[in-house]
C-alpha cells in the first residue's frame, strides 16, 4: 500500500495535475482554492474505490468545489463534537475539584488536569474516523453516508483499517521534514506546496485503498437495486 501510494500521484500526466496542486496550494488563504484542492482529494478517494489506477484530472471545478465544502463539512463535525465532549468533561472535573476542595478536591483537580494532557489520544481519535469518513461519502456521494454507522462499523472495527490508516503518518513524517529542508531557501520555499499537495495525494490513496479493502457495503444500495430490477426475468415462452 506505501508503495502504492508513493507512485500514485506521478501516474499520467502528472506534471499538469501537480502544477496545477501546488498553485492552488499557494492560494488557498483566499479559501476557495483550499476547498477545491480538498474536493480533489475526496475525487481521489472517490476514484480509489472505484478501482482507477490513475488519479483524475483536475476537472468539473463546480464539483470541485461542491466536494470541498462538503468534505470541510464532515470533517468540522467529526473533530467538534468530541473535541467539544472532551473539554466539557475537563471543565466539569476541574470544577468539580474546586467546589469539593481539601484532599479530594485537590485529586480531582489533579485528574482534571492529567485528561487535559491526555488530548493526544482524542485527535488520534478525530484522524483514525475522519478518512473512514471521508472515503463513505466519495463513495456514495452521500453526506448521509459519512456518518452512516452500519456502513463504517466494518472498517473502523478491523485491525488491517487500524495497520494501513496510519502509515500514512510515516509519508507525512518524512513530507515535515522535506518541507523543513525546502524552506531553508525561497527556491525551497516556493517548492513546498508543490509537495504538500503529491504528499496530500498519496495519503488519500492510502486512505481510500484501506477503506475500500474493508469494507464490503459500498455498493449495498446500488447492488440492492439492481439485483431488484433484474429479479423474476419474464419468460419469453409463457403462455
Amino acid at each position: 500500500m506505501l508503495e502504492d501510494g508513493l507512485s500514485y500521484p506521478v501516474r499520467g500526466d502528472w506534471i499538469g495535475r501537480i502544477l496545477i496542486g501546488g498553485v492552488l496550494g499557494f492560494l488557498s488563504v483566499l479559501l476557495l482554492p483550499a476547498f477545491v484542492i480538498l474536493g480533489y482529494l475526496v475525487r481521489v478517494l472517490e476514484t480509489t474505490v472505484e478501482g482507477a489506477e490513475d488519479p483524475p484530472e483536475f476537472e468539473e471545478w463546480g464539483d470541485l468545489l461542491v466536494k470541498g465544502i462538503i468534505g470541510t463539512v464532515i470533517t468540522v463535525a467529526y473533530t467538534f463534537v468530541p473535541v467539544l465532549a472532551y473539554l466539557i468533561l475537563v471543565f466539569v472535573v476541574v470544577g468539580a475539584g474546586g467546589a469539593i476542595g481539601g484532599d479530594a478536591g485537590a485529586f480531582v483537580g489533579v485528574l482534571g488536569v492529567l485528561m487535559a494532557l491526555a488530548f493526544l489520544p482524542v485527535l488520534l481519535l478525530v484522524y483514525y474516523a475522519v478518512p473512514a469518513a471521508l472515503t463513505a461519502y466519495a463513495a456514495r456521494g452521500e453526506i448521509g453516508a459519512a456518518f452512516d454507522v452500519e456502513l463504517l462499523k466494518p472498517t473502523l472495527l478491523s485491525t488491517e483499517y487500524l495497520v494501513a490508516i496510519f502509515m500514512p503518518l510515516v509519508v507525512t513524517f518524512v513530507l515535515w521534514i522535506a518541507t523543513g529542508v525546502l524552506a531553508v531557501t525561497i527556491v525551497g520555499l516556493l517548492l513546498v506546496p508543490f509537495l504538500q499537495f503529491y504528499g496530500q495525494v498519496a495519503v488519500f490513496r492510502m486512505f481510500g485503498s484501506a477503506f475500500a479493502s474493508e469494507s464490503d457495503e459500498l455498493d449495498a444500495g446500488s447492488a440492492g437495486s439492481d439485483d431488484a430490477g433484474a429479479a423474476d426475468p419474464v419468460d419469453p415462452t409463457a403462455n
